[in-house]
């Protein structure tokens, strides 16, 4: 059993007593954006380890491991204890690293913790995983309330929900519509982290992309279009997702003031 597995199990979980979660970072070396961004160092450390000691100190998960295909990304791990796991050069999205790692290490759900999501903390995965309370829940995220300045920015994903929390859509257009220029304040903002159950996960990694998910390069809208539903709890602040070298700048200091704060 992992790090803290027993603990996560006796609190408040339900009908998750027995259930066996896995976390995988899916950890590709060769982004476009931002060359080799999962090794780039933030705080004096890689950007991968930040992940994974956040993951693991939730106490939430059974294991948690990294999914590379790049030697020089596990040999890091490695050098970190952290738990790695090689995956085929062919993985189209970190849903399919992911799918993979499923046939490799036995779990009931699996989260995808995205490896460029440096200021992710332990109390990100409490809402999340608490989610599967719910037997009708195959499929879950998180959101948090959309800053202005993301309003209309295509990069940051809008959704909308229904009363129970089942996401209607995701978009990069500013949805819902204010038509009448009411002032609406509510906009969410998308946390690209998954958890999925095991069939959840085999179906949708089976799927050919979908319309939509082509149209607004969305893969969550895949799940959608084939009637998957997935379920969307609230993130207790927004992270910062790692793509240029603003946003390493914008990570680091984040990641200094936590350090701070912590210490």
């Amino acid at each position: 059993m992992g790090a803290g597995g027993e603990q996560g199990w006796s609190c408040k979980l339900g009908c998750m007593s027995r259930l066996r979660i896995a976390g995988v970072i899916p950890a590709r070396l060769h982004s476009t954006r931002l060359a080799r961004k999962v090794l780039r160092e933030i705080a004096g450390r890689p950007m991968v380890e930040w992940v994974w000691r956040a993951a693991q100190s939730s106490g939430r998960m059974d294991s948690v491991l990294v999914a590379t295909d790049a030697e020089e990304v596990a040999a890091v791990c490695r050098a970190r204890g952290i738990p790695v796991v090689m995956t085929s050069p062919d993985c189209a999205s970190g849903s399919d690293r992911v799918r993979e790692v499923a046939r490799q290490v036995e779990a009931d759900i699996y989260v995808n913790v995205q490896g460029d999501e440096p200021t992710l903390t332990a109390e990100f995965f409490t809402p999340l995983l608490d989610l599967f309370e719910r037997p009708e829940v195959d499929v879950a995220t998180l959101a948090v309330k959309c800053a202005p300045e993301d309003v209309a920015n295509p990069n940051a994903v809008k959704l909308v929900t229904a009363m129970d929390g089942r996401a209607l859509y995701f978009s990069r257009a500013t949805i819902p519509f204010d038509r009448d220029g009411s002032g609406f304040a509510g906009y969410k903002k998308h946390l690209g982290i998954y958890a999925y159950r095991k069939a959840a996960l085999e179906r949708f990694a089976a799927l050919e992309p979908s319309p939509l998910e082509r149209l607004e390069k969305l893969e969550q809208l895949r799940m959608l279009e084939n009637g998957i539903a997935i379920y969307v709890a609230d993130a207790p602040r927004d992270t910062i997702g790692v793509d240029t070298e603003e946003d390493l700048k914008r990570a680091e200091e984040a990641m200094n003031q936590l350090l701070a704060a912590s210490s």
